[in-house]
């Protein structure tokens, strides 16, 4: 893949260094984790040591104030491994939940919590999703009614990645049951532990396996009023100000993902024989693969535009939902046309090839469906 016009050398030696982390650290340790379905808290305590768990935030916390470039590149790096459930566990960590602090926080709030996050001492997660409300945000149920110095919350959370072994939650609960819509929604900070959160379960997934996912449930869930994130009744806002961060570094890790996929199977089809000839001598196989590799070079310039917008500040919603639509349903044509080319070996589940193939799937669900992508992108042609 070429690098980005957007890269100077500082980009380069970022990348270069945590591509040999991943390679080191990751790769070689990674298979027994889908095993244990969870990425252990030493590895992200490294990652927390070298920096990479504070790239955007600011240095009194442990971070490296760096901008949205850099999160594209992280994002990329990690889906390089080759293990989807590795790469969204850290991202979910880094720019989809602790940006809700990182943005709304108060300076007690950042204080308290922001140079553990960093460190990756404590892990955390964002619980808007319910059972009936997904990319609908306005369809939450979950209440939280204030009592004296306190807020009480009841209602559930599904499909919650880093919800099983997660440390801090960042909960979107209902606050004014007579708001319409998307209104009358806030945030909150809840501790692991506190009495009346409880795991549900622990959710089988078809893909994504080392990353933890829970159903949460929320019983008289009592916490500090000093907990709200931001306003009151303004959570929607919030949530929708980090959508697009999120749209984005999930459009790198996909890219990521994608351009490993090409790299294997190009790796495989110039060794294996069939018909007295390799795979890469058939014409079919060759053209397919770089017509591949000519999409995924494509979309990862406009996954690294979008970034570059909105790291000036510029308005990006068409160029983001455009990057989710089009690096979903593209990185599931990717890795079909990888394991095809593949033969039977595709198929086992020792070659790496297989495992993307399913944490490929959600990737057109997860974050924005794409369905929801093209109607955002519809308004604004």
């Amino acid at each position: 893949m070429n690098e980005p016009i957007y890269f100077d050398e500082q980009h380069r030696q970022f990348r270069d260094n945590l591509r040999r982390f991943v390679e080191q650290e990751v790769v070689p340790q990674a298979a027994p984790w889908e095993e244990e379905g969870m990425v252990p808290r030493a590895v992200l305590r490294k990652m927390g040591e070298l920096g990479y768990l504070g790239v955007r935030y600011a240095e009194q916390y442990g971070g490296s104030n760096l901008d949205t470039v850099y999160s594209a590149i992280l994002a990329e790096e990690l889906g390089r491994s080759t293990y989807g459930g590795f790469a969204v566990t850290v991202m979910v960590h880094t720019d989809m939940a602790s940006p809700h602090l990182a943005n709304f926080g108060t300076p007690e709030q950042l204080a308290r919590y922001l140079p553990a996050i960093i460190r990756g001492e404590k892990i955390c997660a964002v619980a808007v999703t319910e059972p009936d409300a997904g990319s609908d945000v306005a369809g939450i149920r979950t209440r939280a009614v204030r009592d004296g110095d306190h807020w009480v919350i009841n209602g559930s959370k599904m499909f919650i990645t880093n919800g099983v072994h997660g440390d801090v939650y960042f909960v979107a609960a209902k606050t004014d049951p007579t708001a319409k819509g998307s209104r009358g929604i806030s945030i909150f900070i809840v501790e692991k532990g506190t009495p009346g959160l409880r795991v549900g379960r622990a959710l089988k997934k078809s893909g994504w396996l080392c990353s933890d996912t829970a159903e949460l449930v929320f019983e008289d869930c009592r916490i500090p009023a000093a907990n709200l994130l931001g306003e009151e009744n303004k959570g929607f806002y919030q949530i929708m100000r980090n959508f697009q961060n999120e749209r984005m570094v999930l459009g790198a890790q996909m890219m990521g993902e994608a351009a490993r996929a090409i790299e294997l199977t190009l790796a495989y089809v110039r060794e294996r024989k069939a018909f007295g000839a390799t795979l890469w001598d058939k014409q079919a196989i060759r053209q397919r693969l770089a017509m591949r590799a000519a999409q995924v070079e494509a979309a990862r310039q406009l996954v690294y535009h979008a970034a570059w917008l909105d790291a000036k500040g510029r308005e990006c919603v068409k160029e983001v939902s455009m990057v989710k639509a089009l690096c979903g349903e593209l990185l599931n044509d990717v890795v079909y046309d990888c394991q095809q080319f593949h033969g039977g070996a595709g198929y086992m589940r020792e070659t790496p090839i297989e495992r993307m193939v399913r944490d490929a799937r959600v990737q057109a669900i997860g974050g924005g469906a794409t369905e929801v992508m093209l109607e955002e992108v519809a308004k604004r042609l």
